[in-house]
């Protein structure tokens, strides 16, 4: 039974290794292999110690199954050997990514909401970043009793915005991306992805110019699930009683299989606009996929993310009722450096607000 696990182990993570480099259309299973890669690697690593324990030569074939993944462990649990802080004082950019899942405002408690959003700008405030990427923004047109991007206009000094929002007509309600900064965007733009008309997910460009640096900033919210209430129940109390649906495992399983090809075309249309620019680029956002995808493998390929090069740790960001681990995202070009990373500790959201601080690095 033991060696039976331990094959099923070693094979789960030569599959997971697999899961950056195949397209998700490709292999439609494969991407899953990559989302339980954390699960397959303590597997390995208890069976492992199981093995070297009774002294089998299996402890040897799971070492090489491990070893074989090589840097790929390093993207979900990171390690910084050296302070990534330069030693001269230089011009840095504060800058933050957060999902704020529309400030909470489908609260049926009207204190409840406006508590939210009041956390959400208090924390804002205290990082006092000098550009901010939204993703889940809600703002209202005014008149509005629940006032958003104005308010951090006003509190925080910010001089230029950009947005890309559905719009409904009845109570004038924009649901979206925003991107706030203290500095003039002397360009702006959005990268079109596909059926853009009838999607909740964008991504959106602005060139920031803060003395003599101009960067160009991307705010990228990439396919997620769509889970609705009912789906959760996978992950409630209904799910553990007799006859709890058995459709809705299925209907995740299938709600992944769309997310996952779809992310991987927005990926690659955002990649293609980056490699266009003619500024260093820092992306900003929330990414719905883990270190270990086909998607974060397109990122990583040419940018850095700065939770790597300036932290130790796995770093979750997402605090939902699905687990998904680090799936919020700065990364940036790789004439820029970065120090300062943080992780927000409270959770006003579903997700963690994730900072750092950028600089251009000298010839």
């Amino acid at each position: 039974m033991i060696k039976i696990l331990s094959i099923t182990s070693i094979c789960c993570l030569l599959l997971a290794y697999l899961a950056p480099y195949v397209h998700p259309s490709t292999i439609r299973i494969l991407p899953f292999f990559g989302l339980m890669y954390p699960i397959f690697i303590c597997l390995a690593l208890i069976l492992m110690i199981y093995w070297a324990f009774a002294k089998s030569r299996w402890f040897f074939y799971i070492l090489i199954a491990i070893l074989f993944g090589g840097n790929l462990h390093f993207r979900t649990l990171s390690v910084t050997f050296s302070d990534p802080k330069p030693e001269k004082e230089v011009s840095s950019w504060n800058i933050m990514s957060y999902n704020v899942r529309l400030f909470d405002v489908y609260n049926s408690s009207i204190e409840g909401r406006n508590q939210s959003r009041d956390s959400i700008i208090s924390y804002v405030q205290r990082v006092d970043p000098d550009v901010i990427c939204f993703q889940e923004f809600f703002h209202q047109d005014k008149p509005s009793a629940f006032s958003t991007r104005d308010t951090l206009i006003s509190l925080m000094g910010f001089t230029d915005y950009h947005e890309r929002y559905s719009h409904r007509i009845r109570n004038r309600q924009n649901f979206g991306i925003c991107m706030l900064s203290k500095y003039p965007i002397i360009a702006k733009g959005d990268v079109m992805f596909k059926n853009f008309k009838t999607t909740d997910n964008y991504c959106i460009f602005a060139d920031i110019v803060k003395g003599r640096d101009t960067i160009r900033f991307y705010d990228i919210h990439l396919q997620s699930l769509k889970l609705q209430q009912e789906d959760y129940e996978l992950f409630g109390e209904k799910n553990k009683q007799a006859g709890a649906k058995k459709s809705t495992l299925r209907l995740l399983i299938d709600k992944l299989r769309i997310a996952y090809p779809a992310r991987a075309e927005q990926a690659e249309r955002v990649v293609e606009h980056m490699k266009t620019s003619p500024y260093p680029v820092v992306i900003c956002g929330d990414f719905n996929d883990t270190p270990m995808s086909y998607v974060y493998n397109q990122f990583n390929t040419d940018l850095v993310d700065s939770y790597r090069e300036t932290t130790t740790g796995i770093g979750v960001t997402y605090v939902g009722r699905v687990p998904a681990g680090r799936i919020d995202y700065i990364f940036h070009s790789g004439d820029l450096g970065a120090y300062d990373f943080g992780i927000q500790s409270a959770a006003f959201s579903d997700h963690r607000a994730v900072h750092c601080k950028i600089y251009k690095k000298s010839r």
